[in-house]
């Protein structure tokens, strides 16, 4: 009889320990939900992965889920306000697939969030790499994990023969996408151009469902456009004025001299502006992220050169 009770005891006591813990957690899911600025700074109230598995008594991809739902939170309120200091979101990240090492999600959007420049990302593309490899080891078969690693290789560190290496790796693994062996051999040869730059962003925008991704995808692709065509153009403006010994005040001059078949637009539908000194810039920059080329001055000096 004793025994029994005290069996009984041991059930209530788990039971009630189990029902605050969920309880607790999903309160504080609640908090950030409502207000997710009042928590961003204490995000790591907790900041040992060993010590919240100890107390979430297995319910890891419970907790992770927290923790995932902080990160995006944390970006995400950062990247409203246009802030350069993305210090925690890292460790909030490593955290979180501490306590689910399968969390594919987290790996893939983290190593995004932390690779791109600021404002757009924490500017961390070596701590990106790091995460990734760390999906890459506890999920050793998922091949968009070496995409994304050959992906950020080339994007953000212009390695390109570890980028062909990876794309490479990833392109041997079962059920991989084709265009992981087509890009090996692109960075292999072609490493650092802009063809072979759209050829990966229009790669990640087919081969993903997910919207975020496919518009982070779309974005990129239109820079691309822009930092492709202003350079011409301004070329093209240079030409007119060499061959007539007169600066143009707008694009039609070109138009009329079959220069240009019409006046030139931006990924947007804007048409281009042409300043009185050649330089060609576009409409609304702060509409279109990550371009290069194009941008007003006080802009341009924001953009990290690349290596």
């Amino acid at each position: 009889m004793k025994r029994h009770s005290q069996a009984g005891i041991s059930l209530v006591l788990s039971t009630a320990i189990l029902a605050l813990f969920t309880g607790s957690v999903l309160l504080l899911r609640e908090a950030d939900r409502q207000h997710p600025e009042d928590h961003l700074e204490d995000a790591l109230y907790i900041p040992s992965a060993k010590a919240l598995k100890r107390m979430s008594l297995g319910y890891n991809g419970l907790l992770a889920d927290i923790y995932w739902t902080r990160a995006v939170q944390y970006f995400g309120w950062r990247h409203k306000h246009r802030a350069t200091d993305y210090h925690l979101l890292y460790p909030l990240l490593d955290i979180t697939t501490e306590l689910d090492p399968h969390l594919i999600v987290a790996y893939r959007f983290g190593a995004t969030f932390l690779s791109q420049q600021p404002p757009d990302g924490a500017g961390e593309p070596d701590k990106a790499a790091q995460l990734i490899e760390k999906g890459i080891k506890a999920n050793p078969n998922d091949w968009r994990l070496y995409y994304d690693l050959g992906f950020l290789e080339a994007m953000e560190r212009q390695d390109y023969a570890a980028a062909a290496a990876a794309f490479q790796r990833g392109s041997e693994l079962p059920k991989a996408h084709p265009f992981l062996r087509i890009l090996a051999a692109e960075m292999a040869q072609h490493g650092g151009d802009l063809a072979t730059a759209r050829l990966m962003w229009q790669t990640t925008y087919a081969s993903t469902d997910d919207p975020a991704l496919k518009v982070n995808a779309e974005m990129h692709l239109k820079a691309l456009q822009v930092d492709e065509t202003v350079p011409k153009l301004e070329a093209l403006v240079r030409q007119y004025k060499e061959q007539t010994g007169l600066q143009p005040a707008s694009f039609f001059p070109l138009v009329q001299a079959g220069l240009l078949a019409h006046i030139p637009i931006d990924p947007l539908g804007h048409p281009y502006k042409l300043l009185p000194d050649g330089r060609v810039e576009v409409q609304d920059p702060e509409a279109l992220s990550f371009i290069r080329q194009g941008l007003p001055p006080k802009n341009r000096s924001q953009v990290p050169e690349k290596p």
